[in-house]
């Protein structure tokens, strides 16, 4: 029987570890992080999974201490797990393995090597992404490629909603690789990293509207940063308001000043780099609209005008 030490967290991090164990390896350890209490934890928990296996885990502020590196060794593990785990893992602790150290990441590698991959898809546009199973390196997402899954990306899907596909694209690939990998037959395929880059977390403040981009591109922001994220902000009237569902409609005539106007209901916002979004629901002075009259309500009559007023 294979045994592995699993570093892991999020859903990724749940279901990949549940496949190691039905396919039969021995994890004799999980490293994970303890929760944020500042983050929206909407996803489930890797220690509770654990836990409910009675695999010892640790959540250690960091991995590559001399002490937790010798634990490690002394398992003598033939493979090294990451899935999903937010901390960087130096050389000594890669070499431990006998048969390597691998990570999932969520996109198509080469491309969106980093951080938050499916957030930076949508916002890019992207009608797919998927996970990558991959050889680790120092350098991160750089090492050789083992296996990976498409899912589609539609064009109103939301950041948590691509993530959902993503985390079962994740399961797949290591689920139809794992017999190959404990074989010693599974593919090792170089990158081409000429064909991505590199994407770096993001912010609470990346997530604000600019009313002079072309609607599609601010319908691309708003689903992928849509909650469970932060969401993507801007003011209406003068009040804080953030943006959480859109749809993008038919060209229209950009215009000078961005403005919400009724229309039979509908809340419409018209684009200064083209093109107008309905916006489907919206929160301002901490309550969630979803049509003209709710907002009325709140704001007086309209049109209101999007963004920062003018300096």
């Amino acid at each position: 029987m294979p045994r592995a030490v699993v570093l892991a967290y999020h859903n990724v991090g749940v279901r990949c570890l549940k496949v190691l164990l039905a396919r039969g390896v021995e994890v004799a350890l999980v490293l994970t992080h303890e929760d944020n209490p500042s983050e929206c934890i909407w996803f489930d928990s890797v220690a509770a999974t654990a836990a409910d296996y009675g695999i010892p885990t640790l959540t250690p502020a960091d991995p590559n201490t001399p002490e937790l590196v010798q634990r490690i060794r002394a398992l003598a593990p033939d493979f090294l797990f990451s899935f999903y785990y937010r901390q960087m893992l130096k050389a000594e602790l890669l070499a431990i393995p006998a048969r390597g150290a691998l990570n999932m990441h969520g996109s198509l590698l080469p491309r969106y090597r980093g951080r938050v991959p499916v957030n930076w898809a949508i916002i890019h546009g992207e009608r797919e992404t998927g996970a990558t199973l991959h050889y680790m390196t120092v350098k991160p997402d750089a090492g050789d490629i083992v296996a990976q899954t498409a899912v589609p990306i539609l064009p109103d899907d939301t950041a948590r909603e691509v993530f959902d596909k993503v985390t079962l694209a994740a399961e797949l690939t290591l689920h139809r690789v794992l017999p190959d990998l404990i074989a010693g037959t599974a593919p090792r395929i170089v990158q081409d990293l000429s064909q991505g880059g590199y994407f770096s977390g993001r912010k609470p403040a990346d997530g604000r509207i600019d009313w002079q981009w072309p609607a599609g591109r601010i319908h691309d922001l708003v689903r992928a940063v849509a909650p469970p994220y932060p969401g993507a902000f801007t003011a209406i009237a003068g009040q804080p308001a953030r943006i959480l569902r859109t749809r993008v409609l038919e060209a229209a005539t950009p215009v000078a000043t961005a403005v919400l106007e009724a229309a039979d209901e509908r809340l419409l916002a018209g684009c200064g780099g083209g093109g107008a979004l309905q916006i489907l629901a919206l929160e301002v002075t901490g309550e969630i609209v979803r049509s003209a009259a709710q907002l009325s309500e709140r704001l007086g009559p309209g049109p209101w005008r999007l963004g920062d007023p003018e300096p």
